[in-house]
């Protein structure tokens, strides 16, 4: 599976609470080739999926089973643990793309228990020549459905050729991810493969394209709290990882469940502070 890591980066580890954003594909799905993502865990953290191509079988530890398409997203909270996976559905061949995206949950929901939602219908919007999918959080009136523990967006653009523009919040920070085709953002040119940093303070952002394009623009207060990420996991300490990964590596149901999945569990790497260690 071909994926392009926007963030975190080097440079900027978190927007908003957003902490990761993988964008996979596009490719074509046929025998052989799938998207296949086995039994893994997941603590302090959400995941967002969606589709522009292809199909998903999500399957995790709370007994849900959610097919996700394109124009549906699905959100699960791990909390303080939960375990999923992600599947190819077999009789799907054609184009797969998309973007999984992890949110850092703050301290008061962080250690939780752990959810699932699946939203079929999101706000759709149209600004000058924009189609505009509300992912997740508030803007420009549309409210999206889903969860969010802090003050964070990520919105869906469809751009068409021309100049066009949207509002932001001051308040936030903001960045962009390409998803398909290119343009000008905010006066600057961009394509696929690379964040977007655009920081705060701006009250409007511009695109100019000359063909259609795709972009992800995600934004939100910045993150109040410093984290640290690892694996699948999202702490605040070594120690966390260290306790979480010996529960998964030991197969403790009490935190980290069964999936009702074909695929064997991945295991879980030795972190780089141990292999020092020995």
């Amino acid at each position: 599976l071909s994926v392009r890591r926007a963030l975190p980066t080097r440079f900027k580890r978190t927007v908003g609470a957003w902490c990761f954003v993988d964008h996979m594909g596009p490719f074509c799905q046929a025998d052989g080739k799938a998207p296949d993502i086995a039994p893994h865990p997941h603590m302090g953290l959400q995941t967002v999926t969606w589709l522009l191509d292809g199909e998903l079988i999500h399957r995790d530890s709370l007994g849900s089973e959610e097919v996700i398409r394109p124009g549906s997203l699905n959100l699960m909270t791990a909390g303080s643990g939960v375990v999923h996976s992600e599947e190819a559905i077999d009789s799907y061949r054609g184009r797969f793309h998309g973007v999984q995206l992890w949110v850092a949950l703050p301290d008061h929901t962080r250690s939780g228990p752990a959810a699932f939602e699946h939203h079929s219908v999101l706000p759709q919007l149209e600004l000058d020549n924009l189609t505009i999918e509300v992912l997740v959080g508030d803007f420009a009136g549309g409210s999206s459905p889903a969860r969010h523990d802090t003050a964070h967006v990520g919105i869906d653009v469809a751009v068409r050729e021309g100049a066009s523009s949207i509002p932001l919040e001051p308040e936030y920070e903001y960045a962009a991810v390409v998803l398909d085709g290119e343009l000008s953002i905010g006066g600057e040119f961009a394509v696929p493969g690379n964040l977007y940093y655009l920081g705060s303070g701006r009250t409007e952002l511009g695109f100019l394209s000359y063909d259609s394009s795709r972009v992800l623009i995600l934004g939100g207060v910045p993150f109040p709290e410093r984290i640290l990420m690892w694996w699948n996991y999202v702490a605040r300490s070594r120690e966390e990882f260290d306790l979480a990964n010996s529960q998964w590596l030991s197969d403790d149901r009490s935190r980290f469940g069964p999936v009702d999945s074909d695929l064997p569990r991945i295991a879980a790497p030795v972190p780089p502070w141990r292999a020092q260690r020995s």
